[in-house]
């Protein structure tokens, strides 16, 4: 499976925050926001990843990811010229998915939960067998102003409402989206919206008039955070800080992903901390490695 990371759009509910800089680019407490949806893609086992961004904003995230091989995994990067939609995604990444599976992550989205590596590998798997897509519903207390997807006793998604005044059930559709392939034909023959936009939505309701849908339910216990406004950044970044602090770990660090995966040695791991070894997280990251030449368990199993 391909990895998709859209890290575009202006930010304006950030101004003026992201006047200068994008909002993807802003730390969530100890880490750039883009580390979060990047580690999702991570801990499905996907190594070859596609971040598009604006023209203006792709130099700085060259910057802070590089190609990835230092990590173990490869990164690309595409240009969107203007935020015309989600969907668009597909098109623009079309060749870089090539035959593959895709996944889709939004660049302003925290996921965190026990055993979350294990649910996205099992649904990677599972659409590399079957087909379909898997969207992730996350239990909300105001599903009037979000996409709403109503599942039946088996998981398949019967319905998909954008914002509905009567909502059919409290489960947000989140933004991360597993696909089989046919999605880069269905993202290229959709209408723009209104607004000039191509629309997940649409992409996922042709998947439910298939009945190739399913909605993975991420409940109690799990964390999915949207980091678009000023109060829902600072939110985010406190959940953080306040799980680091009393556990002792990190969340989405891309460097312990990738040494638990066996992509790093314990040495390349500290060599990575060591340049960055006098934040925290760098010298974190020195112990994560320390423990593992000398094998020792982890601090934790990873997500």
């Amino acid at each position: 499976m391909k990895g998709i990371v859209l890290a575009g759009g202006s930010g304006t509910r950030l101004h003026p925050v992201t006047r200068a800089v994008s909002k993807q680019l802003l730390p969530v407490y100890d880490k750039p926001m883009i580390y979060y949806p990047i580690s999702v893609l991570m801990l499905a086992g996907i190594r070859d990843v596609l971040v598009i961004s604006t023209p203006v904003d792709l130099p700085a995230f060259r910057r802070l990811l590089g190609d990835g091989s230092e990590l173990g995994v490869e990164f690309s990067y595409a240009e969107q010229a203007a935020p015309n939609g989600l969907a668009e995604a597909f098109v623009i990444g079309a060749e870089h998915v090539g035959d593959d599976t895709a996944a889709l992550v939004l660049g302003d989205n925290v996921f965190h939960g026990p055993g979350f590596s294990a649910i996205l590998r099992q649904q990677v798997a599972r659409i590399e067998r079957e087909a379909g897509c898997a969207l992730f519903g996350y239990p909300v207390s105001d599903p009037e102003r979000y996409g709403v997807g109503e599942a039946d006793d088996r998981g398949r998604l019967v319905s998909i409402e954008e914002k509905p005044a009567r909502p059919r059930s409290n489960r947000a559709i989140t933004g991360l989206y597993l696909y089989d392939n046919d999605v880069l034909d269905v993202a290229r023959g959709l209408t723009p919206s209104a607004r000039g936009e191509l629309e997940i939505t649409d992409v996922n309701r042709a998947y439910v008039e298939r009945g190739d849908a399913r909605l993975i339910d991420l409940g109690r216990g799990f964390a999915w955070l949207d980091t678009g406004t000023h109060d829902s950044l600072l939110e985010a970044g406190q959940y953080v800080q306040v799980l680091e602090h009393r556990q002792g770990v990190r969340c989405a660090c891309l460097e312990e992903i990738a040494l638990d995966q066996g992509w790093i040695t314990p040495g390349q791991a500290y060599a990575l901390g060591e340049r960055q070894g006098k934040s925290g997280y760098g010298a974190y990251v020195m112990e994560l490695a320390t423990r593992a030449g000398r094998g020792f368990p982890p601090l934790r199993a990873v997500a």
